[in-house]
């Protein structure tokens, strides 16, 4: 019946985000005991230039606020979906866990592999920062690297997506399923990267907790209405554990989401697009993902042929910060935007 898979997707996502709640004292109380920030404020940009505007407005906060709070999200994530498959196996003949194992081959398998792989790359990162080990000022894993891992994850899931579930079309609202055969591939490996250059939305405190809630709340919805209801489930337990830690996160933050929970979070984001066929509207759903990388891109771009910058600092939400605009007037904004966005998105995808 569909209320009793609405009950499991929101009685999941709720028992995510209490205990997520419940055992960040714990998270809170490594993180700082170990001073696991960086030790050097960042300096430099993308592109080697001085950070100049970055520096001054977040000089103190990267200083004294321990990244690595994506560890909340994940790992309870991580928790849920094993308990229940667990609980599974041991009570095989039990229905109440059958119903609430949402660990399916053909659903969950792969966001969850990508999740782990992306949050474990950048908890890593994470640690080359605190420890001020890399190549950029206040350490970190080399850019290159970075993409390199990425890419791989990319391929790997469109070789899972094509190869091991059948997936080779894209679906159009309103319109139907169109065939692409081969090109699913590339396409796939293609989202992958420009989600994941969308973690850098994480840069205000409360800011990406708040778009991620809503950009998984969204697809959330999506999936379900497709009858996909493991997706369902595994996007509203991401959300449920989001919305926690952004209760920690909001000013002032407690600690920062950082690499470890942002690039999990956009892989996650791609493959989520494609296993409910709403690629087309991902673009919507994650529009503000969108801006904040046009706007690196368009400064990168001006700098590089016109020698002039087009904003004070990107991206977007800095150069907003660097004119003036407070920090919570510019969370509060991007989450009415994103809300606004996801609901569009939702309705175009369900045209058919």
């Amino acid at each position: 019946m569909a209320s009793e898979h609405i009950i499991k997707v929101l009685l999941l996502c709720a028992f995510s985000s209490i205990l997520a709640v419940l055992w960040t004292p714990f998270l809170t109380n490594f993180l700082y005991k170990h001073k696991m920030w960086r030790k050097t404020a960042r300096v430099k940009a993308i592109d080697g230039s001085p950070a100049t505007v970055f520096h001054q407005l977040h000089k103190e906060k990267e200083v004294s606020t321990p990244r690595m709070g994506g560890l909340l999200i994940w790992l309870t994530t991580v928790f849920v979906i094993f308990l229940f498959a667990i609980l599974d196996a041991i009570f095989p003949r039990n229905p109440v866990w059958s119903h609430l194992n949402f660990l399916s081959r053909s659903q969950t398998w792969l966001p969850l592999g990508l999740l782990v792989a992306g949050s474990l790359l950048g908890l890593g990162d994470d640690i080359l920062q605190v420890l001020s080990k890399g190549k950029y000022v206040g350490g970190g894993m080399r850019f290159t690297r970075r993409l390199a891992i990425v890419l791989l994850m990319g391929l790997i899931g469109a070789w899972w997506f094509y190869f091991k579930l059948g997936y080779s079309s894209i679906h159009i609202p309103g319109n139907g399923e169109i065939e692409i055969g081969l090109w699913y591939l590339p396409l796939f490996v293609i989202t992958t990267l420009a989600c994941w250059a969308g973690g850098v939305i994480d840069g205000i405190d409360g800011l990406a907790g708040g778009v991620f809630s809503i950009m998984f709340g969204a697809f959330t919805i999506i999936a379900y209405t497709n009858g996909q209801y493991d997706i369902a489930t595994l996007c509203a337990v991401i959300a449920g554990a989001t919305l926690s830690f952004l209760w920690f996160n909001i000013p002032p933050a407690r600690f920062y989401m950082s690499e470890t929970g942002s690039l999990g979070l956009t892989v996650v984001l791609a493959a989520v697009a494609f296993l409910t066929d709403s690629l087309l509207v991902l673009p919507i759903i994650a529009g503000l993902l969108v801006v904040e990388v046009g706007s690196i891109i368009i400064q990168l771009f001006s700098k590089k042929f016109f020698h002039k910058k087009i904003f004070l600092c990107t991206p977007i939400h800095h150069h907003l910060e660097a004119i003036g605009w407070s920090r919570e007037k510019i969370t509060m904004r991007f989450w009415i935007v994103n809300l606004v966005l996801a609901i569009i998105g939702v309705a175009i995808r369900l045209l058919g």
